[in-house]
């Protein structure tokens, strides 16, 4: 199998590491280094180690780094390949290009100075010219996992179409109610036929839960029933249990597993002999807050985004129908303001968004208080978006606070939004004198529970597929996403490792406050 990535002024490689951890490529014209994170080292660790590295063996300008996916052939190095069933169907044959070259790859950061670095690349997703499962031998499954979602539906369709269409696969199981389905033995047999119309619902067609997830149990489920590609659609939490799947069928049980670890260039190799297990395991992110690591956004943000326009406009038309209308939306967004940040800016109509990445205080010079008194004094009314994670400091020094979690290990949350609407009645009927008509909706479920757009509908169709076809290839241990608007194939412990927030220090943060002419609660607080 050739996994080579070349160009011009690189030498050509092959990959022959297998790793539950991304695999770091570090190519130059006269060497060729491999680095893999040893269990005790941080991620921040590992990039200050290969800066030095880089330093003393190469210049800059020819630094280039694939965090890379595992493959079978790792730690199955005898698997025999075939030939790719896409050349005999008639939707390919007018296709001029078919295959994705072994060699194509898709940069983190399309932005690079003349002197930088050229950075981290992706294996890029698509069709490859040589497959390592048989069609007629494929046993696949399909899991959803963790909170609903628009758009779920649609990859649980296309996975089953591209499995059957695409590479003429028969064999597809679909697991119900979550990771507990695999060892409750709650299963049944998946066709396009059956899947034909469940894009038009909302939800999960195979019903969710959280948490249920028994490496152990799942594995030897899959081991029992002949699984040999498994499709995982979740958010961070559920990827976190596809990696562990991964690990347990090919860490623990890999045939044939050789570390190369460089660590402050003391280069040691293990190998490790243990029983190989043919499983490729494919995670499709699911988060409808947008706060997955690396790819660009998440299947389902732009429904949410859309259908919270409903909401805002609701708002909107509430307060202004009376005097001093306040309006208040909480839209999703736990440890990420991308859903209220987006919404707000499509929506024209709020006057301030709460992020739980931007802190904002209530009383005093610059305050929200006194922004909402100027507003209402310049306009009758204002709306204010609130993701559901801001202010949790504010809501837990007057309640009682919870430690609580739930089964995905999810922190449970106060509620802000009622919390908000209480201060800010209280604080103008009581203090200020001045009566307020308060208007609150919270269109939560509303959002989460729809079928998504025309856009997410395509998105999704493009994850499916992209899973199927990397499944299809050989790799597994991996995620799929857009990258620069462009699909990779990228490690699942590199999207599970932070979750991605707003950062207050970029341009969409700053167009928001020149949209909204908001406070900039941070900077005020400062000044007073």
């Amino acid at each position: 199998m050739d996994l080579s990535v070349s160009s011009s002024s690189l030498v050509p490689f092959s990959l022959s590491l297998h790793s539950n951890a991304p695999k770091l490529l570090r190519l130059s014209r006269t060497s060729t280094t491999f680095f893999r994170k040893p269990p005790s080292i941080s991620r921040q660790n590992k990039l200050a180690i290969i800066t030095a590295i880089q330093v003393s063996t190469q210049s800059e300008n020819d630094d280039f780094v694939l965090e890379d996916v595992p493959h079978l052939t790792n730690f199955l190095p005898d698997l025999p390949s075939y030939p790719n069933p896409l050349n005999k169907r008639q939707a390919y044959s007018i296709v001029k290009k078919n295959f994705v070259s072994p060699e194509d790859v898709v940069a983190q950061n399309v932005v690079i100075q003349k002197e930088s670095p050229r950075g981290v690349h992706f294996r890029r997703a698509g069709p490859r010219e040589k497959v390592y499962f048989e069609p007629e031998k494929v046993r696949a499954c399909i899991v959803t996992c963790g909170g609903l979602c628009p758009g779920i539906n649609t990859v649980i369709r296309e996975i089953v179409c591209g499995l059957n269409n695409m590479y003429g696969v028969q064999d597809i199981l679909g697991i119900e109610g979550g990771y507990k389905g695999f060892y409750s033995k709650n299963t049944l047999m998946l066709t396009p036929k059956v899947v034909n119309d469940i894009h038009k619902r909302g939800g999960t067609f195979l019903r969710t839960s959280r948490g249920g997830h028994d490496t152990h149990k799942i594995v030897d489920n899959i081991q029992d029933r002949g699984i040999n590609q498994v499709y995982i659609i979740g958010g961070d939490g559920t990827q976190r249990g596809a990696s562990l799947i991964y690990e347990e069928m090919s860490m623990e049980r890999s045939h044939s597993l050789i570390h190369l670890v460089l660590f402050y260039n003391h280069l040691f190799m293990k190998e490790v002999k243990k029983r190989g297990l043919k499983v490729a395991v494919a995670g499709i992110p699911k988060t409808i807050d947008n706060d997955i690591a690396v790819i660009d956004k998440s299947f389902g943000f732009d429904t949410a985004v859309e259908e919270a326009q409903r909401a805002i406009n609701a708002a909107h038309v509430e307060v202004e129908s009376v005097e001093n209308g306040v309006g208040i939306v909480k839209l999703m967004g736990r440890y990420s303001g991308f859903i209220a940040m987006y919404a707000t800016q499509a929506s024209r109509d709020v006057d301030c968004c709460l992020i739980p990445e931007s802190p904002f205080y209530l009383e005093g010079r610059g305050g929200l208080f006194e922004f909402i008194e100027q507003r209402l004094k310049e306009n009758g009314h204002l709306v204010i978006v609130v993701a559901e994670g801001a202010g949790q400091e504010y809501v837990a020094a007057e309640g009682h606070a919870s430690d609580k979690k739930d089964a995905s290990g999810n922190k449970l949350l106060l509620d802000v939004g009622p919390w908000l609407s209480d201060k800010i009645k209280d604080h103008f009927t009581v203090f200020r004198k001045m009566a307020v008509n308060m208007k609150y909706i919270d269109p939560t479920y509303m959002i989460r529970a729809i079928p998504s757009n025309a856009s997410d509908n395509i998105y999704c169709t493009l994850l499916a597929q992209g899973a199927v076809h990397g499944a299809m290839a050989g790799y597994t241990g991996f995620t799929i996403g857009p990258v620069n608007s462009k699909h990779a194939y990228i490690p699942i412990a590199r999207v599970t490792e932070r979750q991605k927030t707003v950062k207050l220090s970029d341009r969409m943060w700053a167009r928001l406050l020149a949209s909204t002419n908001q406070p900039d609660f941070v900077a005020s607080e400062q000044e007073s």
